[in-house]
């Protein structure tokens, strides 16, 4: 193992993630670890890969996306991947704004309804 590389377990570590979860993204083929014997070493490209992976859960992507927009480079190269992603971005936005506005209707459900019953109680009214 080199400087460059992590071991399973480092990777873990670093991306704060378990064993199975890391396990899991090898299985279905978003990370493609060097291996010796059973021990597993990533290396940058894996790591950039791993960095990538979980930018797009915390945007909302399922692993499919993930995995196929990373396939993209490998078969067309950047600017088809650019493309892809343009697009599965504006997507992502739309289906977040759509989101917030649902949580921001929530919300002023939610406190109107808490404002009323908070009124109640210092009215001194009984139900």
């Amino acid at each position: 193992m080199t400087d460059q590389t992590l071991s399973f377990k480092e990777m873990c570590a670093r991306f704060d993630v378990t064993p199975r979860t890391l396990r899991y993204y090898e299985y279905i083929e978003l990370l493609n670890p060097g291996k010796e014997g059973r021990a597993r070493h990533y290396g940058p490209r894996e790591v950039a890969r791993m960095t990538l992976i979980l930018r797009g859960r915390r945007f909302g992507f399922s692993l499919e996306e993930v995995r196929q927009w990373l396939l993209l480079y490998d078969q067309k190269g950047t600017q088809a991947q650019y493309r892809v992603w343009v697009g599965l971005a504006d997507r992502q936005l739309a289906e977040l704004e759509r989101q917030r506005a649902d949580l921001d209707a929530t919300i002023a459900d939610l406190r109107q309804l808490r404002d009323a019953s908070a009124a109640t109680l210092t009215d001194g009214s009984q139900a």
